[in-house]
């Protein structure tokens, strides 16, 4: 890095660090001014954050340090914690920085991305932080799968029509559920999805968050083991705690009538295969009808 390399001085302290360090904005300043003056640098921009967090990006001078990048090569503090104190942000600073092809300097741990070691070091820290994430990834994983074959409760995810959930458990909404088993026995009675999709839609019937109902919204429906009683995450399903809106026989009927549709066989989508072992079931509009007349 040549003496013409434009520096960004940036600064930062929040009534905290003060306190408990006292390395006050004047005294960061001045050390990297000197540290500047001794390797030929000129200071091309100043940014000074005063009372704001390390943990927070959205410092109104670091902001405006990295829309002004243009104006600067090399990014200097004083330590690496001025600049930010999560690692992941600091990380993500740093891949843009590479992109932009901007160097980092912190001047109190001889840390310089201009220089071969600079860089090397930089290389370890980044292999270092995504080693961390894939383990973090990898214990998630690990963690989510084992519940999805045994544990209680539901997996993380959005809501679905039919249901509401409260405490980490699952319950049926009663006028989200008539629309979800209407689904179903339309299905059974020979319609196509985009049949069910446009009858719902000419009587204005809403989808989930809104929005009209489409081929993929009604297929979603009836592929999901979650109306039937079945909880599925990563190919395991396995039978749940929350109360389902068809029974396990309609749903494996709809999925076998969905399959006997598929014109090409390489878009068929597999259906989820429910488990022996049955969860709650509660019996849709027209099976209850059956039952009453005896059928």
């Amino acid at each position: 890095m040549g003496s013409e390399t434009r520096v960004a001085v940036y600064t930062r302290v929040s009534t905290e660090d003060q306190a408990k360090e006292g390395f006050s904005l004047d005294a960061q300043r001045e050390r990297l001014e000197a540290y500047c003056k001794a390797r030929g640098w000129p200071v091309a921009r100043t940014y000074v954050d005063d009372g704001h967090s390390g943990r927070d990006v959205r410092r109104p001078a670091y902001q405006r340090m990295m829309e002004e990048r243009d104006a600067w090569d090399t990014l200097l503090v004083i330590k690496m914690d001025r600049i930010h104190r999560n690692s992941r942000n600091f990380m993500e600073m740093m891949e843009s920085l590479q992109e932009w092809e901007k160097n980092f300097v912190s001047a109190t741990e001889s840390f310089d991305t201009s220089t071969a070691m600079g860089r090397f070091v930089m290389d370890i820290i980044q292999r270092i932080a995504q080693l961390e994430s894939e383990q973090i990834g990898e214990r998630v994983y690990m963690g989510m799968s084992q519940k999805a074959r045994t544990g209680p409760g539901i997996l993380g995810f959005n809501v679905p029509l039919g249901f509401s959930v409260s405490d980490g458990r699952l319950s049926v909404n009663p006028e989200e559920a008539r629309v979800v088993r209407e689904i179903f026995d339309r299905c059974l009675a020979g319609e196509t999805t985009e049949q069910i999709a446009d009858g719902l839609n000419a009587r204005s019937v809403r989808a989930k968050r809104g929005g009209r109902w489409s081929h993929s919204r009604i297929l979603y429906i009836l592929h999901n083991p979650l109306y039937a009683g079945f909880l599925r995450w990563d190919g395991h399903t396995r039978p749940a705690e929350h109360p389902a809106i068809v029974p396990a026989t309609v749903y494996e009927r709809a999925q076998g009538a969905l399959q006997s549709r598929i014109q090409n066989p390489r878009l068929a989508r597999a259906p989820a295969k429910l488990p022996k072992e049955r969860g709650p079931v509660a019996a849709s509009p027209r099976s209850r009808e059956a039952a009453a007349a005896g059928g």
